[in-house]
């Protein structure tokens, strides 16, 4: 049977909430217990979950629901496991104070204690969370707001003035990140490496980075952006600046980039800044399926497994590519022994440089492209009657058998 009640004007951040739900069910003669604020999003999902109860109707965004499924059919069983909350957010406030961690109840009190942050993790009720952050945006201040039920028109403004100084506002409802490997938030510990990784997803976000962990590759930056960032009315404003930030960041050699879909005007504009970047970029805009699967240097994948496997597998022909010497201005010239090979070539170069593709062949020639020409060896070339040379850095054609000894050396 459900229970429910409600404590007015008590705010917990949900991955304080979630722990407490976790403990409370562990009460004997308890069947699960969920205690949530009474946001607007919340309340759909004790609907969607079967814990909706009528007593939750009036609560807002800054009351803290309790919701009970026991088996007794006692009125009274909330009103009890609500004591033990209040009894449990005691603890919690008490051995806050024993930690000897400083405490501010304002943003100037906070910034007096720490002058020297470049950095203001905001987690309060929404109604509230607006000042702060202007505050700290003022004071000079990225932000990473975990306050979520912020108005739009609320995040444009601070997104606009974080833009406008160079600063990042990650959010608002943004619930993860890592910031120099360190995370903050809701996130998982992670080895440190190439890979940046940027998202208006926050369960997008803590996959690719998990998914990344598990291949061996390591991350930099985990930068969220709140999911209302590729938005038509935002505008895409943080995800311009995580790309700017990360770009200019020489640990981060490789960007892995997912969001939910986004609008089709905020695409086109943040797919042109990642091609501008100078650095390799895979891109995942959840539910599309992309016609192309590159674009310059940014990669398209369709799922976040192919997403995080494409950034692995980037990071390391980037650290593979950095011990090699340079090759600036020089082409690559393939010659084939068959038309198919040469041809197959040729359409993979031109796609991956975006080159123009020779249809007409003249020569053998399958792409003539400034120094990039393969080509098709004629009979008498292969037979030693003539010559097949093209200039540049030549990779002459091999062999079935060589090629196969090829592959197996690799």
């Amino acid at each position: 049977m459900l229970h429910a009640v409600f404590i007015k004007g008590v705010f917990q951040d949900s991955v304080t909430l979630m722990v407490l739900s976790r403990d409370l069910s562990a009460t004997p003669g308890v069947n699960r217990v969920s205690v949530m604020m009474g946001t607007p999003a919340n309340k759909d999902v004790y609907r969607e979950t079967g814990l909706w109860h009528e007593a939750l109707a009036t609560a807002t965004p800054n009351d803290l629901c309790v919701v009970v499924d026991s088996d007794d059919d006692d009125p009274a069983a909330a009103e009890t496991m609500a004591a033990q909350l209040k009894e449990r957010l005691a603890q919690l406030a008490r051995g806050g104070k024993r930690s000897g961690y400083p405490r501010a109840r304002s943003w100037r009190r906070a910034r007096a204690l720490l002058p020297d942050a470049n950095l203001a993790l905001i987690s309060i009720a929404g109604h509230w969370a607006f000042e702060p952050a202007r505050q700290a945006l003022e004071d000079g201040c990225h932000v990473m707001m975990f306050s979520d039920n912020v108005g739009i028109e609320q995040e444009f403004e601070l997104k606009t003035l974080a833009r406008a100084r160079g600063l990042l506002f990650m959010g608002p409802d943004c619930g993860t990140a890592i910031i120099n490997s360190a995370p903050l938030a809701f996130s998982n510990r992670v080895p440190s490496g190439p890979i940046a990784v940027i998202g208006a997803s926050g369960t997008g976000i803590q996959e690719l980075t998990s998914q990344i962990a598990r291949l061996g590759g390591g991350i930099t930056h985990a930068l969220g952006l709140g999911g209302r960032d590729l938005s038509e009315r935002i505008g895409g404003i943080s995800a311009m600046t995580a790309l700017d930030l990360v770009a200019r960041d020489a640990a981060s050699r490789v960007i892995a980039f997912v969001s939910k879909p986004p609008a089709a005007a905020v695409k086109a504009r943040i797919l042109e800044a990642m091609r501008a970047l100078g650095k390799p970029v895979v891109a995942l805009f959840l539910g599309e399926r992309p016609d192309r699967r590159n674009i310059g240097e940014v990669h398209l994948a369709r799922t976040l497994d192919e997403a995080a496997a494409l950034a692995f597998e980037l990071s390391r022909v980037d650290e593979r590519a950095s011990s090699l010497p340079g090759v600036a201005g020089r082409g690559i010239c393939g010659l084939y022994t068959g038309g198919t090979l040469a041809a197959e070539a040729a359409l993979l170069l031109a796609e991956a440089l975006e080159l123009e593709h020779d249809a007409a062949h003249a020569d053998g020639y399958m792409l003539r492209a400034g120094s990039h020409r393969p080509r098709r060896v004629d009979r008498d070339a292969r037979d030693g009657g003539g010559s097949a040379s093209g200039g540049g850095s030549c990779a002459r054609g091999m062999d079935r058998g060589q090629r196969e000894r090829h592959r197996q050396h690799e």
